[in-house]
C-alpha cells in the first residue's frame, strides 16, 4: 500500500468521489487486471464513459492511485457495497491518498463543529491554503484557478459524503461512520483516516 504522509498535492483536483468510475476501478483491480487488460477496459471499450482517451486514462490514474493506498477488503466494499458504505469506504481512500483533503476535514471541518459554528466558508478554504503553504512551500506555486478547483472538487467530495448538505450554502450534517467501513479503519490502524472521519458530536 502507498500513502502520500507528508506534503500537499494537488492530484485531487482531477476528480471527486466518482462513486460510479470508482466501483468500475474497484472491479479491474479485483480481477488482477494486467496492463493489457486495462488498456482494452480504460481506452478500447471506454468503460468510464469519458469523451477523450485522454481523460479516460487521467481519471483511471486517479482512481486507481485513491484505491492503491487501501486493502481489497475497501475494494470489496467499494464494489459490492450499498450506496452509503461505498461512498464512505471512497471517502476513506481518498483522505489515505490526499493529506490536503484529510487535513481540511480535521483541522477546518473538525474545529467548526467544536466551536458550534455550522457552516463552511470559501474563506475557510483560503485561509486553510495558507496554512498549508506554511508546511509545503510549494503550495504557494499553485495558480489561483488550482486553488479554486481544488476547493471545487474537496467541497463537492464533502457533499458526495454527506458531511454538508451541499456545494452552496456549506451546511454542516453530522455523519456517523457505517461498521463496515470502521471495522476496516480499526482493523488496519488507520487511525489518520478514521480521526479524519469521526468529526461531529
Amino acid at each position: 500500500m502507498t500513502t502520500k504522509k507528508t506534503g500537499y498535492y494537488s492530484s485531487i483536483v482531477n476528480g471527486s468521489l466518482l462513486v460510479r468510475e470508482s466501483r468500475i476501478i474497484a472491479g479491474l483491480l479485483l480481477d488482477r487486471a494486467d496492463d493489457k487488460a486495462w488498456h482494452q477496459a480504460i481506452v478500447i471499450d471506454n468503460v468510464l464513459q469519458k469523451r477523450s482517451p485522454e481523460s479516460a486514462k487521467r481519471q483511471a490514474r486517479l482512481i486507481k492511485a485513491r484505491l492503491s493506498c487501501v486493502k481489497p477488503e475497501l475494494w470489496m466494499l467499494i464494489g459490492m457495497g450499498v450506496p452509503d458504505v461505498v461512498t464512505q469506504a471512497l471517502l476513506a481512500a481518498s483522505i489515505k491518498h490526499s493529506r490536503l483533503l484529510g487535513d481540511f476535514m480535521l483541522k477546518v471541518v473538525k474545529s467548526h463543529w467544536q466551536i458550534f459554528q455550522k457552516h463552511i466558508s470559501v474563506k475557510d478554504w483560503r485561509d486553510y491554503l495558507d496554512t498549508c503553504s506554511q508546511i509545503d512551500r510549494k503550495v504557494n506555486n499553485w495558480t489561483a484557478s488550482t486553488r479554486s478547483k481544488l476547493r471545487q472538487v474537496v467541497f463537492r467530495i464533502l457533499a458526495e459524503a454527506k458531511y454538508i448538505n451541499n456545494t452552496k450554502s456549506f451546511e454542516l450534517l453530522p455523519v456517523s461512520i457505517i461498521a463496515e467501513v470502521k471495522t476496516y479503519l480499526l482493523n488496519n490502524s488507520e487511525n489518520y483516516v478514521l480521526n479524519c472521519m469521526e468529526i461531529s458530536p
